[in-house]
């Protein structure tokens, strides 16, 4: 399934672009700032979904913002994990009426260790009232957000779109345009950050710079990279990040090209499955699109192996709750979990998931190892989930 997105470039340097709502503007209603958010959970997703409904309607003909991992007392940027946007259209269209246009990017800092970044959300209105269109959590269906100062609430009368803060946003924007100096220094911070993993970078149709960088293997002809890291520099917006997968990079004078692999497997027989193909096109009215299609079939395995595998992960989950030590194999299994619950979802194992989820304190107090290996199987069942 396809995914086009297209972006008309202005070359707004979102570096900048956040530094200038952060520096600026207390929160308001057209801008706002999270420490963190987590769409995995129900709650979290129904909060989500309402900032987005708010600040639509309270922007109609400009774009709205929500900063994500900034400290909300003193701005401090502190960073949250590079998060894989290409389906939150979907879950937005899902669950709102007269959907805006969303689109979440990472952006990163200097300062920021490698695997940190901020979450830029841009909204666009359809100048549209929009709401929810279903229950979710405590909101109701029907429900329609508007900002009041920080605050999204709830409006049930005299409901009206008002633009207030276009030449406001306008000029925001405005400041925070690139230029070759930026872009020059984000080419050689980027060469400079990530020496160690043979950082290359081209440009397309004279304009665009993307950067890359990755460890190099070579399978029966094939390569592929590991700790990829790709940014369109001119945008200071991080298109990838990944410790644990491969990927195959390829491009030429007009597109660039990734496709992503994940290794999953049961009993230590673990084999790479293709998950999904971005391509990034170049074009020479100085836009482009990213285009994703998910590649991602399952792998399907005898039932009664699974239930065993199930009702072993079930008992190990009982034993980290209980504080209990495991013992070895019962550690080792402990990395696999993730991993097998989430193909014992996608084997039709429908509990499996909630039994994720109902894991993920147990895994993050266990070891920062084990934790990211949850985090990458979410991952990978948010790009399933929303296609």
């Amino acid at each position: 399934m396809r995914f086009p997105l297209a972006r008309k470039i202005n070359m707004i340097n979102k570096r900048l672009l956040i530094k200038n709502l952060l520096a600026h503007n207390d929160e308001n209603s057209f801008y706002d700032k999270k420490r963190k958010i987590d769409i995995s959970q129900k709650e979290g997703k129904a909060k989500f979904l309402k900032h987005i409904c708010a600040l639509s309607n309270s922007n109609p003909e400009n774009n709205s913002y929500i900063v994500i991992g900034v400290e909300d007392e003193d701005n401090t940027i502190v960073g949250v994990d590079f998060f894989d946007d290409s389906k939150i259209q979907n879950l937005i269209n899902a669950y709102l009426a007269n959907p805006p246009i969303v689109q979440y990017e990472n952006i990163p800092f200097p300062h920021l260790t490698d695997n940190k970044v901020v979450g830029l959300v841009t909204i666009r209105a359809i100048n549209e009232i929009t709401s929810l269109r279903r229950n979710i959590w405590k909101y109701y269906g029907g429900s329609v957000f508007f900002r009041d100062g920080s605050m999204s609430m709830p409006k049930v009368f005299d409901i009206e779109l008002k633009d207030a803060n276009s030449e406001i946003v306008s000029a925001i924007e405005n400041h925070a345009q690139n230029n070759i100096e930026l872009t020059l220094d984000g080419v050689f911070d980027f060469m400079k950050m990530r020496k160690d993993y043979n950082p290359q970078y081209k440009v397309f149709k004279e304009y665009f710079v993307v950067c890359w960088a990755g460890q190099k293997k070579v399978v029966k002809d094939k390569t592929f990279f590991s700790r990829v890291d790709i940014e369109l520099v001119n945008e200071q917006v991080r298109l990838f990040y990944s410790t644990l997968d491969e990927v195959s990079i390829t491009f030429d004078e007009n597109t660039f090209k990734i496709i992503e692999y994940v290794n999953l497997g049961l009993q230590n027989s673990n084999k790479y499955y293709p998950l999904e193909e971005t391509i990034i096109s170049f074009e020479d009215n100085v836009t482009y699109t990213i285009e994703t299609t998910l590649l991602f079939n399952p792998p399907q395995y005898d039932k009664k192996v699974l239930h065993h595998i199930y009702n072993s992960n079930n008992a190990i989950l009982e034993k980290l709750k209980k504080g209990s030590t495991l013992n070895k194999n019962e550690a080792q299994d402990l990395r696999n979990l993730p991993a097998t619950y989430l193909i014992c979802y996608l084997n039709s194992f429908q509990d499996a998931i909630d039994k994720l989820h109902e894991a993920k304190p147990f895994l993050k107090t266990y070891s920062d190892d084990v934790f990211e290996l949850y985090k990458e199987s979410i991952r990978i069942l948010r790009k399933v989930k929303y296609s």
